[in-house]
């Protein structure tokens, strides 16, 4: 299994059970076939660079996780269709293998 670092972030309007159900599905994501979490930071309300879905603020997490290259597809396939999350970013991380 490769170490791989997730960003998204939500609307920071969003409910504690919005941000909780899209945490919950990417750990299902994850897990699904053998994969792991190793640590999630939520870095809280940051300012955006630019203007997003008319939003200038969002709420921003951090996650550091170790899974199959082939759940990768999976993972970022469930995060395009979830609409609480306005972006996302999943990168291999060679450092921490």
């Amino acid at each position: 299994m490769k170490a791989y670092e997730l960003l998204y972030f939500v609307d920071p309007a969003s409910t504690e059970e919005t941000r909780a159900g899209v945490m919950k599905r990417i750990d299902v994501a994850v897990s699904e076939n053998g994969g792991k979490v190793d640590n999630v930071e939520d870095w809280g309300k940051r300012k955006l660079a630019y203007e997003i879905d008319k939003l200038t603020e969002g709420d921003y997490t951090l996650i550091n996780f170790h899974a199959d290259p082939a759940q990768i597809a999976e993972l970022d396939r469930v995060l395009r269709i979830n609409d609480a999350v306005k972006r996302h970013m999943i990168v291999c991380r060679s450092d921490r293998d």
